[in-house]
C-alpha cells in the first residue's frame, strides 16, 4: 500500500500548490483534536470533475453548519480542484477538498482560529473489486446508529460524523463483509458507512428519507436517472424487516457509484434488471460527459 503522506505530485494548500510531501499541518490543530473539519469526496472522469460546483457548494454549507466560513469562494474552489487535476496529470481519479480550523486556539472554544483549505487528488480505481461489485457485495449490520439531528449537525459532511462509520466498516471487514448497513436512532434503515441505499420492491425503488444523514449528490443523480427511465422512486421511512420483501438492493455514492448488494445480515438478494440498468445508465452519463469534453478539446 502506498502511504498517503509519501507520494509524488502536488496538493493545493491555502491558495498555493505545494509538493505532496510538504503539505502538513501542526499537531496542535483544532481540526485534529476536535474534528472541526469538513470535506468532500469527488470523482473525475476524463479530466472532468463530476458535479464539481455542487460539491464545492456543499463544502461551504457544511462549514457554515460547523460555524466557520471557508475563505475561498465556490468558484475559487472549483478552479483549485481543476488545477490540482491538471498539475498531477490525473484524468480519472478521486479528489478530496478539506477545510479545517487551525492551531491559534486549543480548546472547545475556537472562534479565532484560522480556517485552512486543501485539495488533494489521486488516481483511484473502483471502490470494490469489479467481480465483487457485479455479483453484489456482502453487508452486515452496523453497531452504531446515525444520530438524532438534535444531537449532531447531520447535514454537514463533517469529519467527526464519520467516526462511527469507520468503526462499523472495520467490524464488517473483520467479519468477512464488505460494508455495514447503519440504522438511525429510531431503528430505521439509514445508509451504508459511506453510501446511500436503495431497495427494489415489486418494481418500485424505495430509499430512506435523508433526514439524519447526507442527501448524497450521487443519490440525487441516480434518483433523477431512475425517474427518467420510468421507475417510480419513493422516499420514505424504511424498517429493517422490510428487507424480507425486497428483491434488489444497491448503494450509490461518489466512491461506490452504483453498486449491487447481495446480502445484508440474514437477508439475500439477487442483483437484477433495475440495478444493472441504473448501473449502465449512470456509467453512460459519466462517460458521455467524458466524451463531450474530449470532443470540445479536439475542436
Amino acid at each position: 500500500m502506498l502511504p498517503f503522506d509519501d507520494r509524488d505530485g502536488v496538493i493545493w494548500f491555502d491558495g498555493e500548490l505545494v509538493p505532496w510531501r510538504e503539505a502538513k499541518l501542526h499537531v496542535v490543530s483544532h481540526g485534529l483534536h476536535y474534528a472541526s473539519a469538513v470535506f468532500e469526496g469527488e470523482r473525475a472522469y476524463g479530466g472532468e470533475i463530476f458535479h464539481s460546483t455542487e460539491h464545492s457548494q456543499r463544502l461551504h454549507e457544511s462549514a457554515k453548519l460547523m460555524d466557520f466560513t471557508i475563505p475561498y469562494s465556490v468558484e475559487e474552489i472549483d478552479r483549485a480542484k481543476a488545477q490540482v487535476l491538471a498539475e498531477n496529470g490525473i484524468v480519472d481519479g478521486y479528489l478530496r477538498p478539506i477545510a479545517w480550523r487551525g492551531s491559534e486556539m486549543m480548546g472547545v472554544s475556537a472562534q479565532k482560529t484560522c480556517i485552512h483549505l486543501a485539495v488533494a487528488a489521486w488516481e483511484w480505481p473502483a471502490y470494490f473489486p469489479p467481480e465483487e461489485r457485479m455479483k453484489g457485495i456482502r453487508m452486515t449490520w452496523g453497531k452504531y446508529r446515525r444520530p438524532d439531528p438534535a444531537t449532531a449537525p447531520c447535514k454537514s459532511k463533517a469529519a467527526g460524523l464519520y467516526m462511527i462509520c469507520t468503526l462499523s466498516k472495520h467490524a464488517a471487514e473483520a467479519a468477512g463483509y464488505s460494508d455495514a448497513l447503519m440504522l438511525d436512532w429510531r431503528g430505521q434503515i439509514a445508509e451504508a458507512t459511506g453510501a446511500n441505499v436503495f431497495l427494489v420492491q415489486d418494481g418500485r425503488i424505495h430509499t430512506p428519507t435523508p433526514d439524519c444523514f447526507l442527501d448524497g449528490i450521487t443519490r440525487r443523480t441516480v434518483i433523477g436517472l431512475a425517474r427518467e427511465q420510468g421507475y417510480e422512486v419513493i422516499e420514505r421511512a424504511i424498517m429493517p424487516e422490510e428487507l424480507a420483501n425486497t428483491q434488489e438492493v444497491f448503494l450509490t455514492g461518489t466512491a461506490v457509484e452504483v453498486t449491487p448488494v447481495s446480502e445484508i445480515g440474514d437477508y439475500r438478494f439477487t442483483p437484477g434488471e433495475i440495478t444493472f440498468n441504473l448501473m449502465q445508465v449512470y456509467d453512460n452519463l459519466v462517460n458521455r460527459r467524458t466524451m463531450a469534453q474530449a470532443t470540445v478539446a479536439a475542436a
